[in-house]
């Protein structure tokens, strides 16, 4: 029976443990024109240096409109290239997997003049009213999406998630709230994302798995619920999503966090759904940082992978510690035996 420190094979990624680093924006004004700097390389390797088995950097613009703010990390152009191989070459060094999530955050960017939506329907009364896209530019937006995860490649990633979730661009055209277009991506709300899916899988190798974030449940009044999303998830399975990364929320007031009712694992049974639904591994997420929670789910075979999102802001060494109270063997730096 698998346990949160068995390894974990999928294609031709390995990771030597199911502790997952999950992306978190760090809104870092170091992040000029995109492009991580010193913050990001301390912040990703520390993780590394902690044992996480796979880290996934922070949602990363396609475009430069595409940040949620200005202080965001982007994956636009080749200039930004260098900065992230650099990242992960010293991850590498430390027998942890590295990924990057690609991402538009819609009519959630903030800094954007205006930002653009599938639909001209604005967030709130405190975000801008969004530009409707039109159906050649959404086409070009995959292609964006297309040339990230070829430079994600480049960089030496080994895998890449599509952020389908949370609120941003490709949450919002598979969402009935959201997307009230007449064209064929309002005919057919997956459409764009089944799209980008495939333009990903076009250019990543055959035995690089592709992880897609969602969110399986809006919490707002008409929103959509796990039968919905199973049936979105489904085409995005088929296009070729090899994990999908089961949040929840990111429209109307009640965010990503689940909202002040939300405890420890709150999300794992959605995660265990589409799981079961879908015959498909999953990371299970959600105030998992208790060392217990995030070992029963993997366990009861809940989930596949386990992602510590502010557990790991908090602690660093996060999985050593976890290793300690659970009883596994996670290797220790040399460097820092004294204080274990």
């Amino acid at each position: 029976m698998a346990d949160l420190f068995t390894p974990f094979v999928l294609k031709g990624l390995s990771l030597k443990n199911r502790i997952v680093m999950p992306p978190m924006c760090q809104y870092s004004v170091q992040a000029e024109d995109g492009i991580p700097n010193n913050w990001h390389f301390v912040h990703y390797v520390s993780r590394a240096v902690g044992g996480a088995g796979l880290i996934i950097i922070e949602m990363t613009a396609i475009h430069p409109d595409g940040r949620i703010t200005n202080q965001d990390t982007g994956i636009w152009s080749d200039e930004h290239i260098p900065a992230y191989r650099n990242i992960v070459n010293e991850v590498h060094t430390y027998g942890t997997r590295i990924g990057i999530q690609l991402g538009h955050a819609g009519r959630k960017a903030e800094d954007a003049e205006p930002p653009v939506a599938p639909s001209a329907i604005r967030f709130d009364e405190k975000y801008k009213i969004p530009r409707a896209l039109s159906t050649d530019e959404v086409g070009e937006m995959v292609q964006a999406y297309k040339e990230a995860a070829r430079r994600a490649v480049e960089a030496g990633f080994d895998t890449v998630e599509i952020h389908g979730a949370h609120g941003y661009l490709i949450h919002q055209f598979h969402s009935p709230l959201t997307n009230r277009r007449d064209d064929i991506y309002g005919q057919d709300l997956p459409l764009f994302g089944e799209q980008v899916v495939k333009a990903v899988r076009e250019v990543v190798p055959e035995d690089m798995p592709v992880i897609m974030r969602v969110s399986a449940k809006e919490f707002v009044d008409g929103g959509y619920d796990i039968d919905y999303i199973a049936k979105v998830c489904e085409r995005y399975r088929d296009a070729g999503v090899d994990v999908f990364h089961i949040s929840s929320g990111g429209e109307g007031h009640i965010g990503s966090n689940g909202g002040p009712k939300a405890g420890p694992g709150y999300q794992v049974k959605l995660a265990d759904e589409i799981k079961n639904m879908l015959n498909v591994p999953v990371i299970a997420v959600g105030r998992l940082e208790n060392f217990e929670d995030a070992q029963q789910v993997v366990l009861s075979g809940k989930a596949d992978l386990v992602a510590v999102g502010r557990g790991m802001l908090k602690d660093p060494y996060w999985a050593l510690h976890a290793s300690q109270a659970l009883q596994a063997n996670e290797k220790i730096p040399k460097q820092y035996l004294r204080g274990f």
